[in-house]
């Protein structure tokens, strides 16, 4: 394996070092597609985790999209993640690249879509992460691959097809030693008045040994294409205030300030798994709006130099209890919440 192979094992990577290939050894290695169609209000979303757990690797499938607040979760078998670039898979189920996406999880939900002009992070010393991926063995590493591109193909959903042409996309991937921190939030935006647009972020409870702190991470990308990221303690920190219908950020450095507010109604959300890679099945893990609302400003400087709203924002808080939590106020057993396995 070599040293740098070792290194990339803890899930890790080097300072100018790509963290789109797989990280051998991690606990799971999560990808995520987000799709929004601003022109007929709908997004979608769909995520393979890669799991690695005692006999061998499977994976945390999920599709779902509004308006309908259809949903599809299912685990699957075999699971790989690509070792030189980006890209998840599992069987027949899920096949996602920079260049198309792929989902069928039955007849009524199924996604063929292909991905052009993309509008990949740009080559910089660190990913979405920043110094963060630099430090072996965190339980969550997080990288916001894809700020953009086109999107074109066909979308089932039950006894509805729908045909995406010039959609917006949005990628990312987070990975890290079993499965998800006790409590993280996350969103993301496109569909602002300016088509190249978006914002992203996503926070939690990091720790690796002795080390353990809270963290938030906010990238945007400019109309025009400026990248800017907000998130290191200290340097450019991010203030995240979250509960289950309200994320508010503050992040402040290198002259820029940037706040950022999210709502949605707790009763719109849907309950996503997350993967227990040692146990080999899913739980109910993330309460998540497929179409909150979404304010931004940033500042240069004191003086704004964007602002915009979208009304079709993903945002997600993530927790365990508070997932099962929710399952039981709407009366639900969190127990029956596992997924089918889906073969093929």
């Amino acid at each position: 394996m070599g040293l740098r192979g070792w290194y990339r094992s803890t899930g890790a990577d080097l300072p100018f070092q790509s963290p789109l290939p797989a990280h051998p050894g991690v606990a799971m290695e999560g990808y995520f597609w987000r799709i929004t169609d601003a022109t007929n209000g709908r997004a979608i979303i769909a995520l393979n985790g890669v799991n690695r757990g005692p006999h061998g690797p499977w994976s945390t499938l999920g599709y779902a999209a509004h308006p309908g607040r259809f949903l599809r979760v299912a685990e699957h078998p075999t699971a790989y993640a690509d070792r030189r670039d980006i890209g998840a898979h599992a069987g027949h189920a899920f096949h996602g690249s920079d260049r198309f996406l792929h989902v069928d999880l039955g007849p009524d939900a199924r996604l063929d879509v292909t991905i052009s002009t993309p509008l990949r992070w740009p080559h910089r010393a660190f990913g979405g992460s920043s110094v963060f991926q630099s430090v072996p063995a965190l339980n969550q590493y997080w990288h916001p691959w894809l700020l953009g591109g086109r999107v074109n193909g066909t979308a089932t959903l039950g006894d509805e097809t729908w045909e995406l042409c010039d959609a917006q996309i949005y990628a990312e991937k987070n990975w890290g030693r079993e499965g998800f921190p006790d409590s993280w939030w996350w969103g993301q935006a496109q569909g602002f008045a300016e088509r190249d647009a978006c914002v992203a972020f996503a926070g939690g409870q990091v720790h690796a040994g002795p080390l353990r702190t809270e963290v938030t991470g906010l990238v945007v990308r400019l109309p025009g294409g400026r990248i800017v990221r907000l998130g290191n303690p200290g340097v450019s920190p991010v203030r995240a205030v979250v509960d289950d219908e309200r994320w508010m950020l503050h992040g402040r450095g290198f002259g820029w300030t940037i706040d950022v507010t999210g709502t949605a109604p707790r009763g719109a959300s849907c309950v996503l798994p997350v993967p227990l890679p040692s146990e080999e099945q899913n739980t109910a893990g993330a309460l998540e709006h497929l179409a909150g609302t979404l304010d931004v400003t940033v500042r240069r400087r004191g003086a704004v130099v964007w602002s915009g709203s979208s009304a079709l924002a993903g945002l997600e808080h993530g927790g365990l209890d508070r997932a099962r939590a929710e399952l039981v106020r709407r009366g639900v057993d969190p127990s029956a919440t596992h997924a089918a396995p889906v073969d093929g």
